[in-house]
């Protein structure tokens, strides 16, 4: 269950990354605005404008659909070859389907969150930590390789390098925030989950005027 975003928050994602407005009524005119911006700082990309577009404009509406406030993606192709990520920012209300407060305590939420031990090679993994974020303070993650839902209510999965991090909020303990990256990328997974580390340790509350 999402929830209204109580302050401000600020994350710093690589200078090649896309940062836009993922809200339906600003969404087409903000990639078509950054598509032709990027084209004009690399003509390179020209062939890809429409792949390119598609590709923004699906990782904006799945992002949008899941709740997020915030949502910054690599999407290149190189040689005909896409490689995509994204990173999310979701506040989330910290109690269960049944209306029962959750600890948003780290260690507890560590605790909480289950493992996955792969069988075989190829199959599923999951592991679980807490991490230290500067001026934030200790929070619980996973990462690993993960199926996610294609969409709420959808029975397929897509498999996924996935890394989410669970920031409490501070004076706040009804909602916490998540942040999440992913890619579909897997033979890239331990280099997309020290991205998706190095973004996530940028992550700051602000005052809300400055978000």
């Amino acid at each position: 269950m999402t929830a209204a975003v109580p302050v401000g928050v600020a994350l710093a994602v690589p200078e090649s990354w896309w940062e836009f407005d993922i809200r339906p009524e600003g969404r087409e005119t903000t990639v078509r605005r950054l598509i032709d911006e990027r084209v004009r700082a690399v003509p390179e990309l020209a062939p890809y404008r429409g792949e390119l577009s598609t590709l923004l404009r699906q990782m904006a509406r799945d992002a949008h659909d899941s709740g997020a406030l915030y949502l910054g993606c690599m999407a290149e192709n190189f040689g005909g070859v896409p490689l995509t990520a994204t990173v999310t920012v979701t506040v989330l209300s910290a109690e269960n389907a049944q209306g029962v407060a959750l600890p948003t305590d780290p260690q507890a939420i560590a605790q909480s969150l289950k493992t996955i031990t792969p069988r075989r090679d190829g199959d599923a993994w999951r592991k679980v930590s807490t991490v230290e974020i500067p001026e934030v303070g200790v929070c619980a993650r996973t990462h690993g390789i993960e199926d996610v839902a294609v969409e709420q209510g959808d029975p397929r999965t897509i498999r996924m390098a996935l890394t989410q991090t669970y920031v409490p909020i501070p004076g706040r303990p009804e909602e916490i925030v998540l942040v999440s990256g992913a890619s579909p990328v897997l033979d890239l997974a331990d280099a997309f989950h020290d991205i998706f580390d190095a973004v996530t340790s940028t992550f700051r509350f602000v005052p809300a005027a400055a978000s």
